[in-house]
């Protein structure tokens, strides 16, 4: 067994050498083959490692976070396994260990699923994510977190969020007035549109009841990456990193969010609607929790996001990426409108309601 306390520098170690030689024998498998199929090295560092075997094959994986929230992340997988929610499991060491420390940095080991990411070109895919999703939400409910786990919640108030937003997209306009460059002039030309959808997000979101809100233990980055299809389409989820108490409806905007700007499935109401009622009919989801929903997809999330960046560092960033991110961001707005209001008429026939 290596000697922990050998000091190595750390991007030295993310070396599949050392990989093989300083972390592999704390799970008897020193004699693999190692492959890096991801590293990021952000503020949020992480690596991913393809670890083959006579034993078998697995996933080494380099977490961002300390052991607590490691804690909060394992309870989750053991509770939704329990639960038969299909996760690759946290292996132990050698030493009964769920994970390995290396220059205060932790390693975690579990099967590697071998499949296929969610297909969001395959309605049947989709429904059979929104399905389980619906499914692990359930099953949540009463989740409790092993003791010593870093306590994780989300629960924010979306009214709050969709408030400052908004007031950050009129300082993003009062600023391209002033600055009058390229991506200011693209920024106003597209003003109208966004801002609207900015207003119904702000308008709905202030009649949100917080209370009828489910709360569940959520994904947090519950998109076609994290879910896997084996070739007998037995669905896995993976990838917790971001898992904590929220609400259900945040878990499932994500997910429809990342679907539907997609230029294949660009605002598709028939998609958005078939999606969630296979959601609805094993969680139904209540007249609140359809108008957080409608919020969450109306709001220009990109707009806003690339405008508050561009003039918070408009002297030190990349103008031109910045501008052709913008023109991308803006080529599908008038489908959103389309989409959001076809889906706000959608909601009030639903429930006999005004939105």
């Amino acid at each position: 067994m290596p000697s922990v306390a050998q000091k190595y520098d750390n991007y030295d170690l993310f070396l599949e050498d050392n990989i093989k030689k300083l972390i592999l024998p704390y799970y008897n498998l020193q004699n693999s083959s190692v492959t890096q199929i991801k590293f990021k090295d952000t503020e949020k560092q992480r690596a991913v490692y393809k670890i083959e075997s006579s034993k078998g094959t697995f996933c080494l994986k380099k977490v961002y976070f300390n052991a607590k929230e490691l804690l909060f992340v394992y309870s989750a997988i053991e509770w939704l396994y329990r639960n038969n929610i299909n996760v690759p499991r946290l292996l132990p060491t050698v030493s009964g260990s769920r994970f390995v420390e290396i220059n205060n940095m932790l390693f975690i080991l579990t099967p590697w699923i071998d499949g296929e990411k969610c297909n969001y070109d395959n309605i049947n895919n989709i429904i059979d994510s929104a399905t389980n999703l619906a499914h692990m939400h359930i099953s949540t409910k009463r989740f409790i977190p092993i003791e010593g786990s870093s306590k994780r919640y989300g629960l924010e108030n979306i009214h709050t969020s969709t408030q400052k937003h908004f007031e950050q997209l009129l300082t993003s306009s009062n600023m391209a007035f002033i600055y009058k460059d390229k991506f200011s002039k693209t920024f106003l030309q597209n003003f109208d549109t966004n801002i609207y959808l900015a207003k119904l997000s702000l308008q709905v979101s202030s009649s949100i009841n917080m209370n009828n809100l489910k709360v569940s233990l959520c994904h947090g980055d519950y998109v076609n990456k994290n879910i896997i299809f084996e070739k007998d389409n037995k669905l896995w989820v993976i990838d917790f990193d971001k898992c904590k108490m929220d609400y259900c409806v945040h878990d499932i905007s994500y997910f429809l969010r990342r679907l539907l700007k997609r230029d294949n499935t660009k605002w598709d109401l028939e998609i958005a609607i078939n999606s969630l009622n296979s959601y609805h009919s094993i969680h139904p989801l209540s007249l609140d929790e359809y108008k957080y929903i409608l919020v969450y997809l109306a709001f220009p999330q990109k707009y806003w996001k690339l405008s508050r960046d561009y003039y918070n560092n408009i002297k030190k960033c990349n103008k031109n990426s910045f501008c052709k991110l913008l023109d991308k961001a803006v080529s599908k707005n008038d489908y959103q409108k389309e989409f959001i209001n076809a889906f706000k008429d959608y909601i009030q026939n639903k429930f006999k309601a005004q939105l």
